[in-house]
């Protein structure tokens, strides 16, 4: 596996993915977000932020999408834990990403995000870097879940997490379940 920022937004990079394979596809053809990928063989996650229009302090994910036959294999965790390093380095504060589901809200949270306590665009709840991680936070956020129409694996999924702490946060980008060190680029 190897991390990869392809730039930042002033860089102008067009991404181009396949459609049936990535959600989200004809986003990363713009050229007014910044990249970053997890390439294997080929692209299998890929990442679009830019600076928030608000904060100029705050760097906004925009969008996470992980190859379809690669879902489940915490590479969506991986890529923002990677992108929320980058931003580090480049002297963001924050950085903040929208999900609209319990599984990418559990990505996020797995690469040190949190709920704000906010909600936001299309049935998103905002998740900031850095803030609070207690417990009272993530269950609220899975509770505003609960009251949504959910398919049966998402219902599953938020039964399994009731009354359970945050997932613990990633140690880094590059771990691998395998134990195996990724590169950067």
């Amino acid at each position: 596996m190897e991390f990869t920022l392809l730039g930042w937004p002033e860089d102008g990079h067009r991404l181009r993915l396949d459609h049936e394979q990535f959600a989200y596809a004809g986003k990363f053809v713009m050229t007014s977000t910044g990249k970053a990928v997890i390439g294997d063989d080929g692209v299998v996650a890929a990442a679009a932020f830019d600076a928030d229009r608000t904060d100029p302090n705050t760097l906004c994910v925009r969008y996470v999408t992980v190859r379809r036959d690669r879902q489940g294999d915490r590479l969506g965790s991986r890529l923002l834990r990677f992108v929320r390093d980058r931003a580090t380095e480049r002297d963001f504060e924050r950085v903040s990403i929208g999900v609209n589901n319990p599984f990418s809200y559990q990505a996020a949270y797995r690469a040190g995000f949190c709920f704000s306590g906010a909600e936001s665009g299309m049935a998103e709840l905002d998740l900031i870097w850095p803030g609070d991680r207690s417990t009272e936070r993530y269950q609220a956020g899975l509770d505003l879940f609960r009251e949504r129409d959910l398919s049966p694996e998402e219902e599953s999924f938020l039964a399994s997490k009731a009354d359970t702490d945050p997932p613990s946060v990633l140690d880094g980008w590059a771990e691998q379940p395998s134990g195996r060190t990724a590169r950067s680029g």
